[in-house]
């Protein structure tokens, strides 16, 4: 089982495989409240960014989950690279049919809910690895405005409004979030531009170099066009609402 390689030659430069900055990503540790001991389980967890930063910043330990092996080296090495390869687990395997042998106090799927074949089953799967009373962390698409129908390519995001009651009913209390904004959406998908141009120049006769080719020739004016405009992303912090009422 790997990750599809178009996908993994798109994004070999990212540490960070969303539309965050290192900076949101140290500000979302900071607003999940992060202390030493904390143990944090990451499906779909790429790179390991988070849990290796967050492990050098906060003493927190945790184990990622993923498909890619060339993502899971990235991961291994940046571990040591941070010195805390010690405190930290990748796991080569099905991010989708994982679960924690001890639970975690948080669990996260970063921008992954396919996972779970969306939102509702990506809560679900996370939910079992999860202490009483711990968070979830879900990184998730959503309409900043009414998109064109040129915009839509068969995803069911919501706009935000949306979203929340949607994670209302599935009963979670979103507690904290943090953002994308429109720089660290270039910074995503723009620099894949640039890896995909080079990769290009290197391999012309490759199987794939139509395709990127191609993808190159249309995704820049589409992305302005239709998703930096429309499209917003973020990572919500949730809480399982108690079932006790006073």
């Amino acid at each position: 089982m790997e990750l599809a390689r178009h996908h993994v030659i798109r994004e070999r430069d990212h540490r960070i495989h969303n539309p965050f900055s290192a900076a949101k990503l140290a500000t979302l540790g900071e607003a999940v409240r992060l202390r030493p001991g904390l143990s944090i389980l990451d499906l779909a967890c790429g790179s390991g960014e988070m849990l290796c930063t967050w492990s050098r910043d906060h003493g927190v330990t945790g184990t990622g989950v993923d498909i890619s092996t060339p993502f899971l080296d990235g991961a291994r090495a940046r571990a040591v690279e941070l010195g805390v390869a010690g405190d930290l687990t990748f796991v080569h395997g099905d991010a989708g049919a994982y679960v924690a042998e001890t639970p975690v106090d948080i669990a996260a799927c970063i921008g992954a809910t396919w996972i779970g074949d969306g939102l509702p089953g990506t809560l679900e799967l996370l939910e079992r690895s999860l202490k009483p009373g711990g968070l979830l962390l879900v990184g998730e698409p959503f309409w900043r405005a009414d998109p064109p129908e040129e915009a839509k390519t068969g995803e069911h995001w919501h706009d935000l409004p949306g979203l929340f009651a949607l994670v209302g009913a599935l009963g979670w209390d979103v507690v904290e979030m943090v953002l994308a904004d429109e720089d660290s959406w270039d910074r995503y998908v723009a620099a894949q531009w640039f890896t995909v141009r080079a990769w290009l120049d290197d391999n012309p006769d490759d199987e794939l170099a139509a395709d990127f080719r191609a993808e190159l020739d249309t995704a820049p004016s589409r992305y302005v066009r239709y998703h930096r405009p429309y499209l917003g992303w973020g990572v919500f912090v949730l809480k399982r609402r108690s079932t006790t009422r006073l």
